[in-house]
């Protein structure tokens, strides 16, 4: 079975909610990605990541060397609605399958508050984020 390098950064990272459905898979560190991202919570549930060309930052997380059968049958039907499979860029250069926002959420901007200056769900949700606002529609 080949694996294949998984980024999170939300509830998939270790004590989350939703990490039972990589839980006992080989854990390959903390990283971060590049500066290429803006960082949003979502209905202050889940967080999301979303792909800018400026005004990006890093976001932390966590990297799992994960099955791509495992992927498919219990990491992706775990994820909310709101986000879709891609592939991030790390601040290594390296690459690794994510969830991201989807367009037509990001497009919608119901739910979304921008909490990239935070850096990562973990210090968004220690209780900074209560300063932050909801994005208006069409605003990346």
């Amino acid at each position: 079975m080949s694996t294949v390098p998984l980024f999170v950064n939300g509830e998939g990272m270790s004590g989350g909610q939703v990490h039972h459905s990589i839980a006992g898979l080989p854990f390959l560190g903390p990283a971060r990605t590049a500066p290429r991202y803006r960082f949003f919570s979502v209905r202050d549930e889940f967080p999301a990541l979303w792909p800018v060309d400026h005004g990006g930052v890093g976001v932390e997380g966590e990297l799992y060397a994960v099955p791509l059968e495992v992927i498919r049958d219990r990491f992706i039907p775990a994820e909310p609605p709101e986000l879709e499979l891609g592939v991030v860029e790390l601040d290594d250069g390296s690459a690794a399958l994510v969830v991201l926002l989807r367009e037509n959420a990001h497009a919608a901007g119901e739910g979304l508050t921008d909490i990239s200056e935070h850096g990562g769900w973990r210090a968004y949700r220690a209780g900074a984020g209560s300063e932050e606002h909801l994005i208006s529609r069409g605003e990346s």
